[in-house]
């Protein structure tokens, strides 16, 4: 009996508040069903003259009455009148409490990230907004990246709508299969998990990858073991940041010139240098299955084939001018600004 109730028991209690918008509305149909069916009964009003009634009693404006009250019609009315004020009262607190703690513009604001989210197409979900969750953030914003970020830490969520930038966010956890849905998991092109708890990222993937099978998965991982579960669960890419960190300031040691030129070119905002890959699917028809010399990228445009990356995924770094970009592989191109722009022409054009 008790789990038969509990979802209507839910809807209509107070949910830890004594001034519930929903009770207050259940108070005043409860008023007006009541005052409607005690003039049927008590004067034989019909059902129309009966509401009537009780509506122009329960809200002051005093008209005509439909006839003449008997006593216990007048009683009746001064009863349903007193307890109105206390209905009314409560009604004004609920509504008065509703607007001042914002509770009616949050809800407005919600929808309408809602709304946003569902219009997304080919976007990025990112899961957490942790410390690496928030560096991910910036770069999606420097490059105009449509991305959804699901956190279920309330004061994160805070700093998110604090934020100067309007970030689309969900307040939910990334394991629920539910909040993935709708962050639009069926429409989305890759999805991250910055996770601080390699189990969670575990079950976000596993869920990901069932529902989108198509979907690109990076995920942060804090340990070799767990990047390998990661891994079997459906992520296309692992990253251990603490191996890299390691790595990094290692080669700061023994070849300090290397990475100090990597951070140079990396740095689009200080350096005029950049990446560009050219897939073969996105290639034009006539340089496909066409070797890097055909290509000529280098005379045409400046830039520099420096990697070539084929359906294995093996990179061949400084690759020959016969190598051939062949289906499901790519090039990997460096140049100047103005060298990939000349370059991205030259693709648009050929």
């Amino acid at each position: 009996m008790k789990s038969i109730y509990r979802p209507f028991f839910n809807w209509y209690t107070f949910s830890g508040s004594y001034l519930n918008l929903r009770f207050a509305v259940l108070l005043f149909a409860a008023e007006v069903l009541i005052g409607t069916m005690g003039f049927v009964y008590i004067e034989q009003y019909d059902w129309l003259e009966a509401f009537y009634m009780t509506i122009i009693t329960v809200s002051t404006v005093g008209y005509t009455e439909v006839q003449e009250l008997s006593d216990d019609g007048r009683l009746f009315t001064s009863i349903l009148i007193l307890v109105n004020i206390a209905i009314f009262a409560y009604i004004v607190s609920a509504v008065t409490s509703f607007l001042v703690k914002g509770e009616f513009f949050r809800k407005m604001h919600i929808n309408v990230i809602d709304r946003k989210i569902s219009e997304l197409e080919q976007h990025i979900i990112l899961c957490g907004y942790g410390r690496y969750g928030k560096e991910v953030a910036e770069q999606f914003l420097k490059h105009d990246v449509e991305f959804v970020l699901i956190e279920k830490n309330h004061d994160r969520v805070v700093d998110i709508q604090r934020s100067p930038e309007k970030l689309l966010y969900i307040e939910g956890d990334a394991t629920n299969d539910d909040v993935l849905v709708k962050a639009g998991i069926d429409r989305a092109k890759a999805l991250l998990t910055t996770l601080s708890d390699d189990t969670s990222n575990v079950f976000t993937v596993l869920s990901a990858r069932q529902m989108n099978p198509a979907l690109n998965i990076i995920s942060r991982a804090s340990s070799p073991q767990s990047g390998k579960k990661l891994e079997l669960a459906g992520s296309n890419q692992v990253i251990m940041p603490d191996q890299i960190g390691g790595f990094y300031m290692a080669t700061m040691v023994n070849k300090p010139g290397t990475v100090e030129f990597f951070a140079h070119v990396t740095n689009e905002f200080e350096a005029d240098i950049g990446f560009e890959e050219i897939h073969y699917e996105t290639a034009p028809a006539k340089l496909r299955d066409c070797s890097i010399r055909d290509w000529d990228i280098r005379d045409l445009t400046g830039a520099n084939v420096i990697g070539y990356k084929p359906a294995n995924g093996q990179y061949v770094v400084n690759p020959g001018p016969e190598i051939v970009l062949d289906a499901g592989a790519s090039f990997i191109v460096l140049g100047n600004t103005q060298q990939l722009e000349r370059l991205r022409h030259f693709l648009n054009k050929a």
